[in-house]
């Protein structure tokens, strides 16, 4: 596959995994619980499979830019910061006062992970 596809499979899983956690942050924000939400699965799934998307179709980038074996230290940090988004998908069901704040948190987050990926700081 062509670079220019795998960014935007990125881009796409990227939007799937913002679009499930913030389905889910909304729903706690406006007060639902985990057990009233009937797009619960939906929601995870959304969130799931855009983050496979995002990490497959990161690797293949890095192929495709010829980085091969020993990954660069900006790579573990977009890592980091797609695995914080793994784990945010239980913080509105178990935290809802943080429903609010994480709708604004996940945009910064994937702009951090935009700034690592285009600037290479190192």
């Amino acid at each position: 596959m062509s670079l220019s596809l795998y960014k935007v499979l990125h881009i796409l899983g990227m939007m799937l995994a913002m679009a499930g956690l913030g389905g889910a942050a909304l729903h706690a924000a406006n007060g639902g619980t985990k057990a009233n939400n009937p797009n619960r699965g939906l929601l995870g799934a959304l969130q799931g499979v855009g983050l496979l998307i995002v990490l497959i179709s990161g690797f293949g980038m890095l192929a495709r830019l010829g980085i091969m074996g020993q990954i660069p230290l900006w790579t573990w940090a977009k890592i980091a910061i797609w695995v914080l988004f793994g784990a945010a998908i239980v913080l509105p069901n178990r935290a809802p006062q943080y429903a609010k704040p994480l709708l604004w948190l996940l945009p910064l987050l994937a702009a951090a992970s935009a700034y690592l990926a285009l600037y290479k700081p190192f």
